[in-house]
């Protein structure tokens, strides 16, 4: 696999373009938005900035990773010569059917189908082509250039020829890929999400505030993150959507998502990327300043 595309140039999208592209492959970025492909385009310079002042990388691989980057706006002159596909579109599961139906029609026969889907099932995606065997989940962490784990999932028909490609392929970008197979939320989602929703339950029903829960969790637990601030880097709207999908998945009531959390979203407070969550973001500050709405009066 020399020749990758990319579908979707936000958070998730643009990181793993960054990834493969610093790894010396071709990379076709495509977006439906000329906008939020050279807002991507900026990010990565940006990040690639940071690795060449850490001393990570020489100014020379910036260079040449941003010259393996193409932009497309058209998905099907974007993926009629590649490799492998990596899908990382809104976590919508409509929208992710019609993008591997129409992938199907215009990648090439032998390529490689991925979804970067933190939840939705590989299987149901993979229905939606005529080649199941070929699509896979490739799941990457946030931030993709920094976080090593790659979740690999198998759907119900897929080829262990392509699931071990795609083990390789992630050890060639340098991450740590684990295997899981496809029920609802895999393994990373289906222990973090839980315990989010648990940490949100707890705040809402006044157990603790939002420092003391995270405190207690980043002190006692050793996790680099609480889980409320965790959660607002996630997106509490992508929280929110990963929960419907375990307790519709499962049917069981331990996965109903907080009403707290489904206030939160349906107000617009959906953490870092709307400017409040639990916390208060503000351009150019690092300072961790818990949301007013939290504070006692």
């Amino acid at each position: 696999m020399q020749k990758i595309a990319v579908i979707g140039a936000g958070t998730m999208g643009n990181g793993i373009a960054h990834v493969f592209a610093q790894h010396g492959y071709a990379v076709n970025l495509i977006d439906v938005s000329a906008a939020a492909l050279e807002k991507a385009l900026q990010t990565i310079g940006k990040n690639l900035d940071r690795q060449v002042s850490k001393g990570s990388i020489t100014e020379a691989v910036k260079t040449d990773t941003l010259k393996n980057i193409t932009t497309h706006t058209d998905l099907d002159l974007g993926v009629k010569t590649v490799d492998l596909v990596v899908e990382a579109a809104t976590e919508n599961v409509n929208l992710k059917l019609k993008i591997f139906q129409d992938l199907d029609l215009h990648a090439p026969a032998n390529a490689i189908l991925a979804t970067n889907t933190s939840s939705i099932s590989i299987t149901k995606i993979a229905a939606a082509t005529k080649r199941p065997s070929q699509v896979i989940g490739m799941h990457f962490m946030n931030p993709v250039p920094v976080m090593k784990l790659v979740e690999i999932i198998n759907g119900y028909a897929t080829d262990q020829k392509v699931t071990d490609a795609i083990v390789e392929l992630s050890r060639k970008l340098e991450k740590v890929p684990c295997v899981v197979n496809d029920y609802p939320g895999f393994i990373a989602n289906r222990i973090l999400m839980p315990m989010i929703n648990e940490a949100i339950i707890s705040l809402f029903e006044g157990v603790a505030g939002v420092e003391e829960i995270d405190t207690v969790m980043k002190l006692g637990m050793a996790h680099p993150m609480g889980p409320l601030q965790l959660a607002d880097f996630i997106g509490l709207d992508v929280c929110l959507s990963i929960l419907q999908v375990l307790h519709e998945g499962f049917g069981n009531p331990k996965y109903a998502p907080c009403p707290l959390l489904v206030n939160m979203v349906t107000a617009g407070y959906l953490g870092v990327k709307s400017g409040e969550g639990f916390y208060k973001y503000t351009a150019g500050s690092k300072d961790l300043v818990v949301s007013s709405r939290f504070v006692a009066r």
